[in-house]
């Protein structure tokens, strides 16, 4: 008999455990989230958003090739700029502003979104590519799409020589998309560093981190078939889908690459500092501190200022 009452109680015990860890873990990855209106709502919005940037910056992108400047390629990093502050300043207040998986996947690992909302993005940013690069497709000459495979993430074709090796192409993305984060998300991500320099100054850093990363990647390599840094694998992603051929060759490297860097900014930023430096006006002076171990400074200056 106690022997039946004690695996009751141990039995209860134990389900009830089961249940407890299930519910810590639901709320770990913020299940709850799933069945609100509202994170729906946001992710629709970065489906739309995401749509929309890619069919707006790759149209501008080639446009920008096609003009007969002497070095359109210069051109390009200031559309990105002007276009991505444009859909930052519209899209943040509604659902974060995101559109990209690099800065879903970060915010996720810094909690300031949970794991279910950030899934939901990724999804929603994947589908809204496809969407965009769809449209772009439909719409965009077939030569000019041949030419420059549909603005894509390309590495140059597989009979390519000369086209840049997959370790530098690797080395790049993880380089440039190491220099959003640290410049324009560190600044994002910063509560009270963002309330000081207001909405607009912060998606201008993060607009421009963006446009210089974009330009270090298209003017430093200057390889025949290689277009510059992703920086954004669901870019990648959407017209490889659609387009095919050249873009699959080494397509994995715009997904690693930026998710590596995601972890090393990671595991850097938790060790930043959370204050800044505090100025000391005229203590530290390298001038007077020299004056002072040359003697030049009477020692009855030093003894007055003693209590």
């Amino acid at each position: 008999m106690n022997d039946q009452l004690s695996m009751a109680v141990h039995g209860g015990d134990t389900k009830f455990h089961d249940k407890f860890s299930e519910s810590k873990f639901l709320t770990f990855i913020g299940a709850h989230e799933i069945f609100t209106v509202e994170t729906w709502k946001a992710a629709l919005v970065e489906l739309i958003a995401t749509g929309a940037l890619m069919f707006t910056l790759t149209s501008c992108t080639v446009a920008c090739l096609e003009s007969h400047e002497s070095n359109p390629k210069l051109l390009i990093p200031f559309a990105v700029f002007i276009i991505v502050f444009l859909f930052l300043i519209v899209i943040v207040p509604l659902s974060g502003g995101h559109m990209n998986p690099i800065f879903t996947f970060v915010a996720a690992l810094k909690g300031i979104v949970t794991l279910s909302r950030a899934l939901l993005y990724v999804l929603a940013q994947c589908i809204g590519s496809i969407i965009g690069f769809f449209v772009l497709k439909s719409v965009m000459e077939p030569k000019l799409a041949h030419t420059y495979s549909l603005g894509g993430c390309a590495i140059g074709d597989k009979g390519q020589g000369s086209s840049i090796n997959l370790q530098d192409v690797l080395l790049l993305e993880f380089s440039c998309t190491l220099l959003v984060l640290f410049v324009g998300i560190t600044l994002a991500f910063d509560k009270k560093r963002s309330k000081e320099l207001g909405f607009p100054m912060v998606c201008f850093v993060v607009a421009a981190s963006l446009a210089l990363a974009v330009f270090l990647s298209l003017t430093v390599t200057r390889r025949p078939g290689y277009a510059g840094a992703g920086l954004n694998p669901a870019r990648c992603l959407g017209s490889a889908l659609l387009h095919g051929g050249s873009l699959w060759n080494g397509h994995w490297i715009f997904w690693v690459g930026p998710f590596l860097a995601c972890i090393i900014y990671y595991s850097v930023s938790i060790s930043l500092p959370k204050k800044g430096l505090n100025w000391v006006d005229g203590e530290y002076d390298i001038f007077n501190l020299a004056m002072g171990f040359c003697g030049t400074i009477p020692n009855n200056s030093v003894l007055n200022d003693l209590p």
